[in-house]
């Protein structure tokens, strides 16, 4: 057993991994602010209620909140070369991460906007500020701070689930693990140690910079 730790465990297999993580680490974040920026605006155009537009945006956030994500990616990979677009693995998973969490990011922000009381923007309104120009410099500094924690959670999960795009043979740290473990089964255990291991450190030090700016903004 020991052996077998120490042969998984091999420079080779170890420089495999971490250029899998190195993967991971950047479809997160390029699909982290993508669906930061269209989340927002999204949300914030869920909650200043324009007509039509804001039905329809509700409506195309729904229909997306409720598929699975790996079927999202499926249609990205597997759809889009019928209409003449052929993303890679990589590129294919970038975009359906940022349709998927957009959504999911768009009622974090309608939420986190509505659950300032609504006296504080009456206050700004009477002080002279436009309705722009309350929601940017009152409501929305103030909701930023209650979504912090479920901003930052939700991109824990987009970094887990880039393990789901596999399947199209993203060549991630899951798909590189597959790959050592597949030449030895006896490298099962010690490869899902490390994948373990690089998944906590990852999302572990995601969680420290949302308590950090936590403590700024208090």
């Amino acid at each position: 057993m020991l052996n077998d730790f120490i042969n998984a465990y091999s420079l080779m297999n170890l420089r495999y991994l971490l250029a899998g993580l190195g993967i991971t680490i950047f479809v997160s974040i390029i699909s982290i602010i993508g669906s930061y920026i269209i989340g927002a605006i999204l949300g914030i155009i869920r909650y200043v209620k324009i007509k039509y537009l804001s039905a329809v945006v509700g409506f195309v956030i729904d229909l997306i909140r409720n598929l699975p994500l790996l079927l999202i990616i499926f249609f990205i990979y597997f759809g889009l070369p019928s209409i003449g677009l052929k993303p890679s693995s990589i590129w294919a998973t970038i975009i359906a991460m940022i349709v998927f969490e957009s959504a999911m990011l768009a009622e974090i922000v309608r939420s986190g906007i509505q659950a300032v009381d609504w006296g504080q923007m009456e206050g700004a309104r009477a002080n002279g500020l436009t309705y722009t120009q309350a929601l940017w410099h009152i409501i929305l500094p103030q909701a930023m701070k209650k979504m912090i924690p479920a901003i930052v959670s939700q991109f824990i999960s987009l970094i887990k689930d880039t393990s789901l795009a596999t399947i199209i043979v993203l060549p991630d740290v899951m798909h590189n693990t597959q790959i050592v473990y597949g030449q030895n089964t006896n490298y099962i255990i010690p490869m899902f140690l490390m994948l373990a291991i690089m998944y906590f450190v990852v999302c572990y030090a995601l969680s420290l910079v949302s308590r950090y700016l936590e403590k700024r903004m208090a």
